[in-house]
């Protein structure tokens, strides 16, 4: 892979978004200090709604495409520095694509805690993609299609050792995956594999899917996924409360539990946003499953969203996404 055409800041207090990019042509375009109106007006109108949404991901993860107006397009790909300024790369589309066709190649998962909410412990984790460059920068894999197997063997090791440290053989990890893993038939078996060669109860490995991934071929994503919990997965209903999600959905699919978008849980202070939420979780607990808060950036929220009957916790005021080696001097402490 070439070294990145450019670098980028975005500032979350200012709303602002630094581009330096190094080709002549594009350097022209797009280098500056820009507002997000202004540089909108010379993309092409998606990527004008993708600036809005890229940098407000639950766990601070950036990763998406910018086509200007002439067509020129370019990919970026960073993370959180702290709780206002996130940085990274610019990668041509072509780099972009060549990182998500080796995805176990410079692989390296972190794992984001989830805290149960009544004992205030590590339950879980999310593992999450990153790429190490020869920078030694981690950064987020924008593109997660086809990373599922590299993940789950990773998230899968890495929890046994969790479990070990914490001495706590009820931890699980969370793998995100996409409606290209739910077609291949293979991801079934590698469940089962795993799960015997680690000794791993039911529930130990969970997957992560959206609405939009699992109804994007309904009859199949069924089929997968009862597969997949017949062979001991969990089925985690992601992003639930973002886009059109329905309760068609809740009620088709073999789910365990449900995480409630960033976007809702954030405007915990609406009376009318608090009525849904406590609505979501009891629903969830009617239908058996339990409830994850995503993108807690305040701890002052734990106390009510207990109340409002959530299960779980997950986002920065909680813990960031780490290596696996600083995830176990975590759990040693």
């Amino acid at each position: 892979m070439s070294a990145p055409i450019g670098e980028w800041q975005w500032n979350k207090a200012t709303r602002r978004l630094t581009l330096a990019l190094q080709p002549a042509a594009l350097g022209r375009q797009l280098s500056g200090d820009w507002a997000l109106e202004d540089l909108g007006n010379v993309l092409d109108g998606l990527s004008r709604q993708r600036l809005e949404t890229g940098f407000s991901t639950p766990n601070g993860d950036v990763g998406f495409e910018l086509i200007t107006a002439e067509g020129e397009a370019i990919f970026l790909a960073g993370g959180p520095v702290d709780d206002v300024r996130s940085r990274g790369v610019i990668l041509s589309v072509a780099d972009k694509a060549e990182l998500g066709s080796e995805p176990g190649a410079d692989l390296l998962p972190v794992f984001q805690p989830i805290v149960c909410l009544r004992s205030q412990r590590i339950e879980g984790f999310e593992a999450l993609a990153r790429w190490q460059g020869k920078d030694q920068q981690q950064r987020p894999v924008g593109d997660t299609q086809g990373l599922a197997t590299s993940m789950l063997i990773f998230a899968a090791d890495a929890l046994s050792r969790f479990r070990d440290i914490a001495r706590n053989p009820n931890l699980f990890v969370q793998v995100n995956i996409t409606s290209h893993d739910l077609a291949d038939a293979q991801l079934v078996d590698l469940v089962s594999a795993i799960r015997s060669g680690h000794e791993l109860a039911p529930g130990a490995i969970r997957f992560e899917l959206t609405e939009q991934d699992a109804l994007r071929d309904t009859e199949q994503s069924l089929q997968r996924l009862h597969e997949l919990r017949d062979a001991g997965a969990g089925i985690v209903l992601d992003d639930f409360g973002s886009g059109h999600s329905s309760f068609q959905w809740l009620a088709d699919l073999p789910a365990d539990a449900l995480k409630v978008d960033s976007s809702l849980v954030q405007q915990i202070d609406n009376p009318r946003v608090e009525t849904i939420l406590e609505a979501l979780t009891l629903m969830a607990r009617r239908l058996g499953m339990t409830s994850t808060a995503e993108g807690v950036e305040d701890l002052a929220m734990l106390t009510r969203l207990r109340t409002l009957g959530f299960d779980h916790a997950q986002g920065f005021a909680l813990g960031r996404p780490q290596p696996a080696e600083e995830t176990e001097a975590l759990l040693s402490a």
